[in-house]
């Protein structure tokens, strides 16, 4: 792999056996450059604290491609209606939360517009038909809005941990045929 992927969790983190750590696991064990970004204070986030070290880890690592899960694809949406300047080859919004998301946790995140560019060559939405944090039809309004494309997954719940996304080929082998 001769791009260089940035993964970027959401809220609680995205450790082991998460979906996220093992790919960027597959990815560096096959010599592969890929940064997977660990926010401070994952349990209680703050965005302006995440979008100080999202905008300096996009200047130091310059990425190609960019991989969020939850409410980091929130977080790209803030960078994205702020002052981002980077364009990366490939996004992948994987599981994004609603858009009007009511946790007290997260209450720093929202509200959220969603943003006219998204700074990538190419994105794609992947979400679940029973997503207990966005629902389909909320997904189809967010992939309108955007213009993007989506790929729906059947019964993966918040594509996590605890709907059974601990490795996640599909999303490997997607990663590898753009490095290709």
């Amino acid at each position: 792999m001769k791009q260089k992927i940035l993964i970027l969790h959401g809220w609680g983190g995205s450790d082991f056996p998460h979906w996220q750590s093992w790919l960027a696991a597959e990815i560096a064990k096959n010599y592969g450059c890929v940064s997977f970004l660990k926010f401070s204070n994952p349990d209680f986030p703050s965005k302006e604290k995440w979008i100080e070290e999202l905008l300096k880890e996009l200047e130091d690592f310059r990425p190609d491609i960019v991989v969020c899960h939850s409410l980091a694809n929130i977080l790209w949406f803030h960078i994205c209606n702020g002052s981002v300047s980077a364009k990366i080859q490939k996004l992948f919004l994987v599981a994004p939360p609603s858009l009007g998301c009511d946790i007290e946790e997260l209450k720093s995140f929202f509200p959220c517009e969603i943003p006219t560019n998204l700074y990538a060559k190419e994105a794609l939405i992947v979400a679940s038909t029973n997503d207990p944090y966005m629902s389909l039809d909320e997904a189809k309004s967010l992939q309108t809005a955007l213009n993007i494309p989506m790929i729906v997954l059947n019964d993966a719940g918040h594509i996590n941990t605890d709907s059974g996304y601990g490795e996640w080929p599909w999303i490997l082998e997607e990663i590898k045929n753009i490095s290709k």
